[in-house]
């Protein structure tokens, strides 16, 4: 399959994505996907019919419109816990059934939505002006986007948000707070986790020494009641949610419950509404004018095919300034596996390095490497047709210009005739070709574009979901688990173990050379 694949690439090498352009006036049309206003442009890549016929035949071997079935129909497709993968059953408003097991789930999915629909309400006609929310992880990654993304939409109490052990996070957070208006949110599942408690102990405390209750000041999302009752939080304030909803696609529930209080509920419904379009999309529609599928398809042949290990994400929207960081743990902690699902070790690169920034803050520090450095590197940028802001539109028409401008010049770059020629007046002899071959972009980079009309619920949640059926393509053709994330434990196990060799309650017999010199020299200099 991959060896295929890497053929058709060979007999590709050196074409040039603009001459594709030349060769066929309809290209831009005929690689790209439009879909209830969002449009996917993936036509600057080195893409064309016989190599988009041979992703898809890969994605037909791999069974993923099969697999894909199962995972909406919670067969427990993340075999190695033994647990379905049902995150889209959060954002199911329709209700229609959804079976574990022979069981409907979408009652009670429904019924704790209504709950946190009341419990927002009464915070929000309260006299809280401050929520914050303490959690790590899928926790703190997807609220803390999604509220920064819909900003414009906040009527609702300030949304802080805690997440690092680091005592600087929660003590520079609670220096904007007040201690008898401040609501916290304590999300961990388990209602264990150790930063997550840590800082929620740290809260608690805080509260006691300014003299407020704690009566009323704590929300739980966790499934754990009884470690939630021993804090002295009501049930009627525990939020649960099952084990088919993974950490990192937890936002569409009470882990967005913070969303909610910063936007209320119907804004938060309709960022679910979003979430279900996509997945009516994803679930219908064949898989070559499928936007998740061509999303993937695109990734994985610069990815596993091209060798092109990283990919950037530049969202030409300052509100999105978290997506890149939460597409991290999306794609990184989902594909960032080594072995298949039978446990042999995988024959071709699992998932890649995913980074970014907005544009254009981007331009000015990394973009030098995009354009003229020696790797590749895939970018995607995305942005919208309209800004919230009419009175700045002189902004965002700069603003597009300037992502446009950014993916056409990755494309085109500059050949040395042409750099040559444009410095001509200040320059000669072999100081003009010295200084040219500075100003040459080798071009020929490729990117992609995903536009939308204007980013509101609906929208944020339509791209959410665009990038999670992403993962679950990518997985699926690669043979992995995007659902476990053994990766995580280790480290955490020896900070466990760690810990009182810090604190100096034991030695640090039997630690290699370098842990014991790092915390010899951190004990010496407390």
């Amino acid at each position: 399959m991959w060896d295929d694949l890497k053929r058709l690439a060979a007999a590709r090498e050196g074409r040039r994505i603009d001459a594709l352009f030349a060769q066929d006036a309809d290209r831009a049309a005929s690689f790209s996907i439009e879909v209830d206003g969002m449009l996917f442009d993936f036509s600057k890549t080195q893409l064309d019919d016989e190599v988009l016929a041979a992703l898809i035949a890969v994605a037909d071997a791999a069974k993923v419109a099969p697999r894909r079935e199962a995972m909406f129909e919670g067969v427990r497709i993340n075999e190695t816990e033994g647990r379905a993968v049902l995150h889209t059953a959060l954002r199911n408003l329709d209700g229609a059934p959804v079976l574990v097991d022979g069981a409907d789930v979408m009652p009670a999915v429904l019924g704790t939505l209504d709950r946190m629909e009341k419990l927002a309400n009464e915070i929000r006609g309260s006299a809280i002006t401050d929520v914050v929310n303490i959690g790590i992880g899928g926790s703190d990654l997807g609220p803390k986007m999604g509220t920064i993304a819909l900003a414009p939409f906040h009527d609702g109490p300030r949304c802080h948000f805690v997440s690092n052990v680091d005592g600087a996070d929660i003590a520079d957070t609670l220096r904007r707070c007040t201690p008898a208006t401040t609501l916290f949110v304590i999300a961990s599942k388990t209602f264990t986790t150790i930063e997550t408690m840590t800082n929620a102990r740290t809260a608690w405390d805080w509260l006691e020494a300014a003299g407020e209750t704690t009566d009323g000041k704590f929300v739980a999302l966790s499934s754990n009641q009884t470690r939630a009752a021993e804090w002295g939080i009501p049930a009627e304030r525990v939020f649960g949610f099952e084990d088919w909803v993974g950490g990192r696609y937890s936002m569409w529930g009470p882990i967005g419950l913070s969303m909610m209080l910063a936007v209320g509920p119907g804004n938060f419904r309709a960022f679910l509404s979003g979430g279900m379009k996509m997945d009516r999309h994803f679930r219908d529609a064949p898989l070559a004018r499928n936007m998740p599928v061509m999303l993937a398809l695109v990734g994985m042949w610069h990815n596993q095919v091209l060798g092109y290990s990283t990919r950037a994400v530049l969202p030409y929207d300052n509100r999105l300034e978290r997506l890149p960081a939460y597409l991290q743990q999306l794609e990184m902690e989902s594909n960032g596996k080594g072995v298949s699902m039978e446990g042999a070790g995988l024959t071709v690169n699992s998932g890649p390095v995913v980074w970014g920034e907005p544009g254009t803050n981007g331009q000015h520090a990394f973009y030098q490497l995009i354009h003229q450095g020696t790797r590749v590197v895939p970018c995607e940028f995305m942005v919208a047709a309209r800004g919230h802001e009419p009175s700045l539109r002189h902004h965002h028409e700069l603003l597009v210009a300037n992502c446009l401008a950014q993916s056409e010049a990755l494309m085109r770059g500059r050949a040395l005739d042409e750099a040559r020629a444009g410095i001509a007046d200040a320059f000669n002899g072999d100081e003009l070709e010295r200084q040219a071959r500075h100003r040459v972009f080798p071009g020929n980079r490729p990117s992609t574009t995903l536009v939308y009309k204007l980013l509101d619920p609906e929208t944020l949640g339509r791209i959410v979901a665009l990038y999670e059926h992403r993962v679950f393509v990518e997985g699926v053709i690669l043979n992995i688990n995007s659902y476990d994330q053994w990766g995580v434990e280790l480290g955490k196990e020896l900070a466990t173990t760690l810990h009182p060799m810090v604190t100096g309650a034991e030695t640090a017999e039997g630690k290699d050379g370098s842990t014991r010199q790092l915390l010899t020299f951190l004990q010496r200099n407390v």
